[in-house]
C-alpha cells in the first residue's frame, strides 16, 4: 500500500513503455501523488518469442516497476486476466467467427483498463485515473468529452470512445499536449531506462498474428475451415484457408487470379463464404452502426458538421448522421468510403484539424463557425498553440459498424 494514503491519489496505468513513464514523470512534476498499476492480462505460451514490440509481457511489468521505483512511487501488477478473456478475447473471438472485423483495443480499454482501475483505485482511496494516451479532455457544448491529442500522427482518441462518459471528468492524459519526439526526449532527460523502447504493435493475446489459431484455441473447437471465395456473380474463383484469416478490404493473400485486382467485398459467416468484387464495388455510401456511447447528447450535435474515422488511421471523412428508431445510427458519407467492415467502430468528430508539427496539411471543418479554411505550419509555433488551442473543439461520439450500405443515399 501507499504510504501518504491521506493524501488524494490517482491511478497511473502503466505498460512499461515510454509513454506510461513519462506522463508518470508530468503528474508527479504536479505535485500529484500516484500508484502505479500494470495489468497481466495475458499469459505467453511456454517457449514462445515475444518481441520489444509485444505489449502486457513479464518484461513490460518490470521496466514498469523499475520507472516507478526510479520516480519515487508506489507500483503493483494485477491479474485481470479472467476480466480480460471475458470482456476482450472471447467477444473477439465470436466477432471473428460471425465473419466480421472488431478491435480488441476499443473493449480493453474501456470494459478493463479504466473501469477495472477505477474500480480497483478505491482501495487506495484514489478518484482519478491516468494513462499515457496523445488525447486530451476538455468541454465541449458544456459537456466534458474526449478530444484528439495534438499530435496528429499519435492521436489515440478513437480508441478511447467506449470510456463511461460519467469519468471523464476524472481521467487524465498528460501526454496530450506533447509529440511522440517531445515525449522521448523527456524520457531521456529523466535518465528513463525505457526512452528509447520500441512501440508495442502486435495484439497482445495475438503476439504471432495467427488469428485462427487463438480462435481455434479459445473456441474450445475446431472452427476455422475452408471455404469457397466466390465473385459477385456466385462463381467460385478459389478456396480460402478459414474466415477469420480476412477482413473486408483485403486484397493480397487471396490465392487468385483476375485480370483486375480483386478485394474482400463482404464475408457470410453463416456459408463460411467469402464473397470478392473489384475496387470501385467495394466502396460504401453509408453505414449502419450500434451500441452508441455519447460523450455529448445527440440532440445536440445532430445539425453540426462532423466527420467520421471508420479506422484507427483512417483519413476523417466529412458525413451527417442520424438516429434510427432502434436506436441504431445511418452515417451517410459526402463521398464513398472503401472497404467499410462491420464489427470496427465508427468514430464521430466535430471541430478542428489541423497541421502544427509539420505533417500533411489538415482541414478545418468546424464549417458553421468560421467557413473552410486550410492550416499547414512547418514545424511547432507556441502562438499557434495558444491562438488555436482555444478553438480546438475535437470532441468524439462513436459506435460499433453494424453494416454498410452499398446504394446511393442522397443528401437532403
Amino acid at each position: 500500500m501507499p504510504s501518504d494514503t491521506g493524501k488524494q491519489l490517482t491511478i497511473i496505468a502503466m505498460s512499461g513503455g515510454v509513454d506510461s513513464a513519462v506522463a508518470s514523470a508530468i503528474l508527479l512534476e504536479k505535485g500529484i501523488n500516484l500508484v502505479g498499476i500494470t495489468m497481466k492480462v495475458w499469459e505467453s505460451e511456454p517457449g514462445q518469442t515475444l518481441s520489444a514490440k509485444n505489449c502486457c509481457t513479464v518484461e513490460s511489468a518490470e521496466s514498469a516497476g523499475q520507472v516507478a521505483q526510479k520516480l519515487g512511487f508506489a507500483h503493483y501488477t494485477i491479474n485481470v486476466q479472467e476480466k480480460f478473456r471475458q470482456e476482450v478475447i472471447a467477444p473477439f473471438v465470436a466477432e471473428y467467427l460471425a465473419g466480421r472485423t472488431p478491435n480488441p483495443c476499443v473493449p480493453c480499454n474501456g470494459a478493463v483498463k479504466f473501469d477495472y482501475l477505477f474500480e480497483h483505485g478505491l482501495k487506495y482511496g484514489a478518484q482519478r485515473v491516468a494513462t499515457g494516451h496523445y488525447a486530451r479532455i476538455s468541454t465541449f457544448l458544456g459537456f466534458k468529452t474526449i478530444f484528439r491529442g495534438l499530435d496528429r500522427n499519435k492521436d489515440q482518441s478513437y480508441f478511447l470512445y467506449s470510456i463511461d462518459p460519467s469519468r471523464i471528468g476524472q481521467i487524465d492524459f498528460p501526454l496530450g499536449e506533447m509529440t511522440k519526439t517531445e515525449t522521448r526526449e523527456k524520457a531521456r532527460s529523466l535518465g528513463l531506462s525505457v526512452a528509447e523502447k520500441p512501440e508495442s504493435q502486435e495484439i497482445c493475446f495475438v503476439p504471432d498474428g495467427d488469428f485462427g489459431k487463438i480462435i481455434d484455441q479459445q473456441s474450445g473447437q475446431h472452427a476455422i475451415t475452408k471455404g469457397p471465395i466466390k465473385n459477385m456473380a456466385g462463381k467460385i474463383l478459389g478456396h480460402h484457408k478459414g474466415i477469420a484469416y480476412y477482413t473486408v478490404g483485403q486484397r493480397k493473400g487471396l490465392g487468385i487470379s483476375n485480370t483486375n485486382p480483386l478485394y474482400i467485398k463482404e464475408i457470410i459467416a453463416d456459408q463460411n463464404c467469402i464473397i470478392v468484387a473489384e475496387k470501385h464495388e467495394i466502396f460504401s455510401r453509408a453505414l449502419i452502426a450500434e451500441k452508441m456511447n455519447w460523450f455529448v447528447p445527440p440532440e445536440e450535435i445532430i445539425d453540426l458538421p462532423v466527420t467520421a474515422r471508420i479506422r484507427y488511421r483512417h483519413e476523417d471523412a466529412p458525413c451527417r448522421f442520424s438516429i434510427n428508431p432502434d436506436k441504431t445510427i445511418t452515417v451517410e458519407f459526402e463521398e464513398e468510403q472503401m472497404a467499410v467492415a462491420p464489427g470496427q467502430a465508427v468514430v464521430l468528430y466535430s471541430g478542428l484539424i489541423l497541421n502544427l508539427h509539420g505533417a500533411s496539411s489538415w482541414r478545418y471543418l468546424m464549417r458553421a463557425v468560421i467557413g473552410r479554411s486550410k492550416i499547414s505550419s512547418g514545424g511547432t509555433n507556441q502562438f499557434i498553440f495558444s491562438a488555436i488551442n482555444a478553438l480546438l473543439k475535437i470532441s468524439c461520439f462513436s459506435a460499433t459498424i453494424m453494416q454498410f450500405c452499398s446504394a446511393m443515399i442522397s443528401f437532403m
